[in-house]
């Protein structure tokens, strides 16, 4: 009798054991604070600490740039870790390896992300995130194209030092120790000429050393400017970037402003890295620095922190990591709006448009007032209607119509999002439709968001499609001159600047062309414009029985003259960009030409010649597989060993429009 009560007793102690190794759910908590919303599995003592330094940071980095316009427009979102532990599946990964810092930002079109974990680890997490949020409030305040990397890069480095004591008592430019050792380390600093020249494109192509010294001069050439000789030359900096954006030559800007040049400059710099007046700055304010009377805290269930998490790895590309936190979500709860949102986005970027749709679609019945969700299904059905190239050849008047509406619903929830507007001009353009309603929509996104250059791109398309080559020409030369911006934009700029140029040039010969044939008394067939058409470049037609040449013609006929001409021992083809490989040996393009797939190598970047006639290439050039493919007209040279794994070095690759069709 006693037996199956011992067993009995067994049975109960192992599942008590059981339940007890089980490890605990973590408690997750959401604050609410005046410019972020956090939420986290630490404390909600942790997190509402973490809120306060970084509405403190940004009160001090305001007031210091009174007048300047910083208001960001898409929310942040901070995720607060407890632990190292916990916050790993969600690090960073490099090159396959999870990166071990303590905190990163991750920038977005939607919204920005925060995060970070309290647990003390020897690194302050708040530099990086710092310095980063001085570049968002910089580049959205200014654009990022007014703004030279070094200043840029230097005001960062300078703020991420920033550090607060009781609330009241800040601390601005406290020393970089590894930035002044290695600088006191160097024989020679980067000339200030080379500094200022320096633009994105060739600094992240430095390698690790060089990088290093630029972050490290930069930064002690602003804290110099901002504090050496007690301040005297501050008042220099701002006159400095008025002559910039006057255009005045580099050069001659910095002599009249700083009233020395480079050389100057270079010792007086010199001087004060070797010295020792090299020091922060203390204010103290009369009142605290106080936000946590306004946060609000509320529980987040688990349903909802998987959603959240989920979002977060969908904006650091991790999809299929992503997908899982967020079926997990709707798993726990099927009627969490956002869960639906982020899961449909993921899907369309793997091209799953049928699930997207219909979770969006979801999304949008859930939560009417989503109005992210309404945006989302609208980029999806703009992305379903590119062709295998991410061109955009139009859209059917259903998709358009459904883009449409949901564009001014997300609009009438949420009216200072940028992105509606430039989605619906965008729309505008691709459809030929409503292009003066398109400039005042992309124009209204810029207010909201000035630094954001690919909407000046979007004007000066639309502009370019209502035959405006004037006004398209002058609002894509600030972008083409730049030296500060985006390398892949300005490149783009430059592409669109030379496509209108030339089909400037090519209306002008058709007109001098047809001015030469009424005075010779037009034997041969001569060119004429019909009255009722004005100089547009579709206006122009042939007489004798010749088409009339359409902008597309026209841009297309530019596009071919732009070309790079291929030299001796070189081949140009047209063809389809499906994969770039890189190691540590260099870089292979897979380019399918026809029924064949070329392999052509390069040791990198540096020495090819890249030009984009297009913004189907999809923004920066990066390894991997190009989905879509795009299309190309590539330059190489052919290996002389027939029997190479490879067919050639690559020369030359330039994005030209899905249509385009080369003429040797």
């Amino acid at each position: 009798m006693m037996k199956p009560l011992i067993l009995s007793l067994a049975a109960s102690l192992c599942l008590l054991l059981a339940v007890q190794a089980a490890p605990a759910k973590d408690t997750w908590t959401s604050v609410r604070s005046q410019n972020f919303y956090l939420i986290g599995n630490a404390s909600e003592k942790e997190i509402r600490r973490v809120a306060t330094r970084l509405e403190q940071f940004r009160d001090v980095f305001m007031r210091l740039f009174q007048g300047a316009n910083f208001a960001t427009p898409v929310p942040t979102t901070v995720v607060v870790f407890k632990s190292h532990g916990s916050y790993k599946p969600y690090k960073p990964v490099y090159e396959g390896k999870i990166s071990e810092v303590a905190g990163y930002f991750q920038a977005g079109e939607d919204v920005n992300y925060i995060t970070l974990t309290t647990e003390a680890n020897g690194e302050n997490p708040f530099g990086t995130i710092y310095h980063e949020y001085v570049h968002l409030l910089v580049n959205n305040g200014y654009g990022k194209s007014n703004v030279p990397p070094w200043f840029n890069e230097g005001l960062a480095e300078y703020y991420s030092a920033f550090d607060i004591e009781d609330d009241r008592k800040v601390y601005l430019g406290r020393l970089i120790d590894n930035h002044l050792l290695l600088l006191r380390q160097q024989q020679q600093l980067i000339p200030l000429k080379t500094l200022f020249g320096i633009d994105y494109y060739s600094l992240h192509r430095n390698k690790r050393d060089a990088m290093g010294l630029f972050y490290a001069q930069s930064w002690a050439l602003v804290h110099y400017l901002i504090q050496g000789n007690k301040g005297q030359r501050l008042p220099q900096v701002g006159k400095f970037f008025q002559l910039l954006a006057k255009n005045v030559p580099t050069e001659q800007a910095f002599r009249e402003a700083f009233q020395t040049d480079f050389a100057g400059m270079e010792k007086e710099l010199k001087k004060y890295i070797e010295g020792h007046t090299f020091q922060g700055q203390v204010a103290t304010f009369e009142h605290k620095l106080e936000f946590d009377s306004t946060m609000q805290s509320a529980p987040l269930s688990e349903a909802e922190a998987e959603s959240y998490l989920g979002d977060l790895l969908l904006h650091t590309n991790r999809l299929d990591e992503a997908a899982k936190h967020l079926e997990q979500a709707l798993s726990l709860d099927s009627k969490q709006s956002m869960a639906h949102a982020s899961l449909g986005m993921v899907r369309m970027l793997q091209s799953r448009f049928d699930e997207a749709k219909q979770h969006l679609q979801q999304a949008t019945a859930l939560n009417v007032g989503n109005y992210l969700a309404h945006y989302y299904y609208a980029y999806a059905l703009s992305r379903q209607g590119m062709d295998a190239a991410g061109r955009a050849t139009g859209y059917s008047p259903e998709s358009a119509r459904e883009m449409r509406a949901a564009l001014q619903k997300s609009i009438e929830l949420k009216p200072d999002f940028a992105e509606n507007y430039h989605l619906l001009a965008w729309l505008n353009l691709v459809t030929g439709e409503r292009l003066e309603e398109g400039i005042e929509l992309i124009k209204k996104a810029h207010a909201l968001a000035p630094g954001n250059e690919e909407y000046a791109l979007v004007l000066a398309q639309i502009y370019l499609r209502q035959q405006n080559l004037e006004a398209a020409r002058q609002t894509v030369e600030p972008l083409a001159r730049s030296s500060s911006g985006d390398p892949q934009t300005r490149a783009n700029a430059q592409s669109l600047l030379s496509a209108i140029t030339s089909i400037q040039e090519q209306m002008a010969r058709y007109k001098s062309g047809r001015e030469t044939g009424d005075r010779e008394g037009g034997e041969s067939p001569r060119l004429r414009r019909r009255a009722d058409e004005g100089d547009a470049p579709q206006a122009i037609e042939a007489e004798g029985g010749a088409e009339a040449m359409s902008s597309e013609e026209a841009l297309s006929l530019a596009i071919q003259e732009a070309l790079r001409k291929p030299l001796a021992g070189e081949t140009r083809v047209q063809g389809l960009l499906v994969r770039i490989d890189c190691d540590q040996k260099g870089v292979l393009f897979l380019v399918k030409v026809g029924g064949r797939m070329l392999k052509l190598q390069s040791e990198g970047f540096d020495n090819l010649h890249l030009m984009a006639y297009t913004q189907d290439a999809g923004g920066r050039i990066t390894c991997g597989a190009r989905k879509p493919e795009n299309a190309v007209v590539i330059t190489y040279r052919a290996s002389a060993n027939a029997r190479a794994k490879v067919d050639g070095d690559m020369v030359a690759i330039e994005f030209v429009p899905a249509a385009f069709q080369l003429k040797q």
